[in-house]
């Protein structure tokens, strides 16, 4: 029996912050599993093997999404409108914190988007 070799076969080392730089990429601007696998020369399998890995260690949050939820704020009445007595200097908005899975805290303006959010949760709970 005859073997040819047709080219050579190598075994790469990825560390998990590579892994993780990887598996979030997907999503980001639409890219799908296939596209990011056949960036980075793996298998579609490679990337969910990998997911997996990530949430077992916790360093990937084990919600497949962020899941943003409806917040009302209530201000008591004399608060709500300023009076003609009052400093009407202008001040800073109020700013959200959200504290995210892996024990880091994140506060941002109410006015920023929710895909610029997104991106800004992955790449903090990914650092």
């Amino acid at each position: 029996m005859r073997g040819d070799i047709l080219g050579l076969e190598r075994r790469r080392r990825w560390s998990d912050e590579e892994k993780l730089g990887i598996v979030l990429s997907v999503g980001v601007a639409g890219a799908t599993v296939t596209q990011v696998a056949q960036r980075h020369e793996v298998t579609r399998q490679q990337l969910y093997a990998w997911r997996h890995e990530l949430k077992k260690k916790g360093l990937l949050s084990p919600l497949p999404e962020t899941v943003f939820l409806p917040v009302e704020l209530s201000a008591p009445a004399e608060l709500a409108v300023p009076s003609l007595a009052e400093d009407l200097t202008p001040q800073r908005p109020a700013l959200i914190e959200l504290q995210l899975a892996n024990g880091r805290c994140l506060r941002f303006d109410p006015m920023l988007d929710t895909t610029t959010l997104t991106r800004l949760i992955r790449v903090v709970e990914a650092a």
